[in-house]
């Protein structure tokens, strides 16, 4: 999917595609859904996380389950 917004029918035509098949009134309401999405993965996309340790960096309190620690 590129930066312009899915249209109804390329949201049919996806969909049909992957095996789902949409009735006609929600080929709409899919293709605003879609573009939703993107338009929140493409913000996600932008964050950088360069200073961010990876997760096995943080050491695991392994056995405890005090929600309150």
């Amino acid at each position: 999917m590129s930066a312009a917004h899915l249209t109804p029918l390329e949201a049919a035509r996806w969909a049909a595609r992957a095996g789902l098949l949409l009735a006609d009134d929600r080929h709409a309401a899919v293709a605003a859904t879609a573009d939703h999405i993107h338009s929140v993965v493409s913000v996600l996309r932008e964050l950088d996380f360069g200073d961010t340790p990876p997760t096995a960096a943080h050491p695991t309190r392994e056995g405890h389950h005090d929600a309150t620690a």
